[in-house]
């Protein structure tokens, strides 16, 4: 997959590059705001479509004409946005987080497009739209000062690290995603990096400081009350192998659906195809809550859902989420919707693993590790990046699950590569 890959630096003396560095920390503020900002519209967006709107009209919950209504409407705005804005609403999610250096007259049909399909329940995540909106502000403020055209690149990557630190739990993890994203590179991939940490590191400090203004807490991935995990033990890294191999195969047969219809889309049949997958996306919710599961944990990126999944004693209730979610994210993901392929992949990875919790007794601290890891590794083919975020989101108590976490991300990674050499 495509991801945000760093752009070479040439040579550069101390002052200039030391002036690189403090324009890195300078655009991570007003690249953070943005994507405060972002996320805090889509929050309230988001609750008042599901929430607000449903309480006004007498309804406990969305009434099954709102579960098809919302993402059909959300299909027609999208058509709308990539056909009259400049910039296509950003990429495709099936290209990867990273979509490259985005410039300022993207911005608005980025934003709109994203929020057409966050806000109104389509299965995608916002971090690809947080990239391209960080790049643009990165782009922006270079336009202030006088900079080369590749320490321009260097800002605007800048700018998307700040904007999608606080996704991903901080600097940390941004910053893998900058070094994976520099493979090849070698020693003159640290000047190229640089920048982009400290811009995450000031985004990460300025998320810390909004709280939960806007509903950012509810945007990072936090699971409460996981037990502390103890131990390693062979029946837990034989199932992080499984569960990692699963998911490869699963996520292969989503992304093979979804070129598949994105092929469609390209022969002219896009409008149809939005409008129709909002509204298939509304269908497999509705077939989903007639089977017992939530409704609404098929429709979103998953962020907020995995508590809950976490919390399901029902496997037969896990399958169902499983197959509704997965079909989800792949017609979101094919037929034209803009967002990030990331945090879908996560949920069905945990979503998988929680099976192992109810038949098989593991400990759901475990589950976690292994299902995050090999969910963003599928999705992404990230590796490092993956497994620092699985722990970080497990957390001190979850440490000893660190050689599964391991064991899942290679599984899912060799097994994805062998399915793509076979296709």
């Amino acid at each position: 997959m495509s991801e945000a890959k760093p752009a070479a630096v040439p040579a550069l003396s101390g002052k200039t590059y030391l002036r690189l560095v403090l324009l890195g920390a300078l655009i991570g503020i007003p690249a953070a705001l943005v994507a405060a900002a972002f996320l805090a519209i889509v929050h309230t967006g988001e609750n008042w479509l599901w929430d607000d709107l449903p309480t006004s009209m007498g309804y406990s919950s969305p009434p099954w004409w709102l579960v098809l209504g919302l993402p059909t409407i959300g299909g027609v705005l999208v058509l709308l946005v990539r056909k009259f804005l400049p910039g296509d609403g950003g990429h495709s999610p099936l290209d990867g987080i990273g979509g490259g250096v985005r410039p300022l007259s993207h911005a608005p049909g980025i934003a709109l497009a994203a929020f057409a399909t966050l806000a109104f329940g389509e299965v995608l995540g916002p971090e690809a739209p947080l990239i391209a909106l960080g790049s643009a502000t990165g782009v922006a403020i270079t336009l202030l000062v006088k900079v080369q055209s590749r320490e321009k690149d260097v800002l605007g990557t800048a700018g998307s690290f700040s904007a999608v630190s606080a996704l991903f739990g901080g600097p940390l993890v941004a910053g893998m995603l900058l070094l994976e994203g520099a493979v090849g590179l070698g020693e003159a991939a640290i000047p190229v990096l640089l920048p982009g940490l400290v811009a995450a590191a000031v985004g990460y400090v300025l998320f810390i400081g909004l709280g939960d203004w806007g509903g950012l807490n509810t945007t990072s991935l936090h699971i409460p009350d996981l037990p502390a995990y103890n131990g390693t033990h062979i029946l837990d890294l034989l199932i992080a192998v499984v569960v990692g191999a699963l998911l490869a195969v699963v996520m292969h047969a989503v992304r093979g659906l979804a070129t598949a219809l994105r092929a469609r889309a390209h022969a002219g049949a896009m409008g149809l195809l939005l409008v129709g997958g909002g509204l298939a996306v509304g269908l497999l919710s509705l077939a989903a809550g007639a089977l017992g599961a939530d409704r609404q944990d098929v429709l979103f990126s998953g962020q907020s859902a995995i508590p809950e999944v976490v919390a399901e004693t029902s496997g037969a209730t896990i399958v169902v989420l499983l197959v509704a979610k997965g079909v989800a994210y792949a017609i979101c993901m094919g037929v034209g919707f803009r967002g990030g392929p990331v945090f879908p992949a996560i949920f069905l990875g945990i979503a998988m693993a929680m099976l192992a919790v109810v038949w098989l007794d593991v400990s759901p601290t475990l589950a976690v590790a292994v299902g995050a890891a090999a969910g963003m590794a599928a999705a992404t083919r990230l590796v490092f990046s993956a497994l620092l975020f699985a722990l970080l989101l497990v957390g001190e108590g979850g440490l000893d699950a660190a050689p599964a976490a391991v064991l899942a991300v290679a599984a899912a990674w060799i097994t994805t590569a062998a399915l793509n050499r076979n296709d």
